[in-house]
């Protein structure tokens, strides 16, 4: 077995993707989850999983925290914060549930059990969500628990054939010590573009000294392709019949069926995405349009709850065009999920566990990089506070 790091807790546990990108060298010690459907596929892959906790965030306490943690993972409700939802921000029912979990977090350094490395993650809407003040809120809060703090864009499309750009916040200690070759003078083209440093530019002074730019490598080149990830008879979704596929076809506008003749052209099988989107014709009028990429690379997973369609795929070979929706276990690929990974048997629970969840290739890349040589200087700290 890998050499143990440390214990954790998982918040917003989902389907326990976190959990599978941190991988064995760390210990689940909580788990906490509010929605038994998600809860139902974390025991499906864990075992009956005691220190899963189905409960509102806002009703837990430092009591159900067992022991004390080397990392707190946080990836709250984005829906209030994403383009795609209503826009409420903080101040929303979901990503509100940020403030009961960071209490979480401040009651235990005050009980000396604080715990070392946090990390929080969210859509990249957080960074502009209500003119900044979202970003700026969650930056003041984990700031004045005596944090440092370095924000990352890390997009999916780097591991996976998906384009799926989130926000990470790793937060260490103010007490823990960072290895100078985990941080760096200057942020990254890779990891910090610039709607990272708009924001940053924007902050007061004494949260720009609490802010670090964490150093962190390229992945090597994607090379998995979308077309390599398709069923060819998946078992929870249908073929649309030829009437339903010329009605999709029927809503693309010229440049998306351009797009599809010349998918046509290489007379052999590829495979595109489609989503469904609401676009203003020639008349300012809205109208429903169907718009396809063939460039092996899927549009970002969303859920219906998150106020979007569902992907479909478009599979071209020659005149042969077939569509259908995306099967919930190519969702699960992509995001790096196995084939071993259990999905709940229902398609709709199933796309909603992977279409919420994190890229695990994304969440191996930070534990790699960041989170594992970080938690190596943890034990002086864990003793001290002990």
């Amino acid at each position: 077995m890998s050499e143990y790091v440390g214990g954790f807790y998982e918040f917003f546990a989902g389907g326990g993707m976190a959990r599978l990108g941190l991988g064995r060298r760390w210990a689940c010690l909580f788990a906490n989850e509010f929605c038994e459907k998600k809860a139902r596929a974390y025991r499906l892959n864990f075992g009956p999983s005691p220190e899963l906790k189905v409960e509102d965030v806002w009703k837990l306490t430092t009591d159900d925290l067992p022991s004390v943690a080397k990392l707190a993972w946080a990836s709250f409700p984005c829906q209030d914060l994403s383009l795609a939802g209503n826009g409420v921000g903080l101040s929303g029912d979901r990503s509100g549930t940020f403030v009961p979990f960071w209490n979480l977090m401040d009651c235990l350094v005050k009980e000396g059990r604080g715990v070392p490395l946090v990390v929080l993650e969210n859509v990249v809407g957080t960074l502009t969500s209500n003119g900044g003040r979202d970003f700026r809120i969650i930056l003041e809060t984990v700031a004045s628990s005596g944090y440092r703090f370095g924000p990352m864009v890390m997009d999916a499309v780097r591991f996976l054939p998906q384009s799926r750009p989130r926000l990470f916040i790793l937060a260490v200690s103010a007490e823990l010590s960072i290895p100078p070759s985990l941080i760096q003078e200057e942020p990254s083209d890779l990891w910090h573009p610039m709607r990272l440093h708009a924001a940053y530019a924007e902050l007061p002074d004494w949260i720009r000294e609490a802010w670090v730019w964490w150093r962190l490598p390229a992945p090597p080149r994607m090379t998995r392709t979308l077309t390599e990830l398709i069923e060819d008879d998946p078992q929870d979704v249908r073929w649309h019949t030829s009437e339903e596929t010329q009605r999709l076809l029927s809503l693309m506008s010229e440049t998306n069926l351009r797009k599809l003749r010349k998918a046509q052209a290489y007379r052999k099988r590829i495979v595109g995405t489609v989503y469904k989107r609401i676009r203003r014709d020639q008349n300012g009028a809205k109208a429903q349009r169907a718009e396809v990429r063939f460039d092996q690379i899927s549009g970002c997973l969303r859920t219906p709850v998150g106020g979007s369609s569902r992907q479909l795929i478009l599979v071209v070979e020659g005149k042969l065009v077939r569509s259908r929706l995306l099967s919930s276990r190519e969702a699960a690929r992509l995001m790096g999920l196995p084939d071993t990974y259990q999905l709940p048997a229902k398609y709709n629970e199933a796309y909603h566990v992977a279409g919420d969840g994190l890229a695990v290739p994304v969440i191996e890349w930070l534990e790699g990089h960041l989170l594992r040589p970080l938690a190596v200087n943890v034990q002086s700290f864990a003793s001290k506070v002990a």
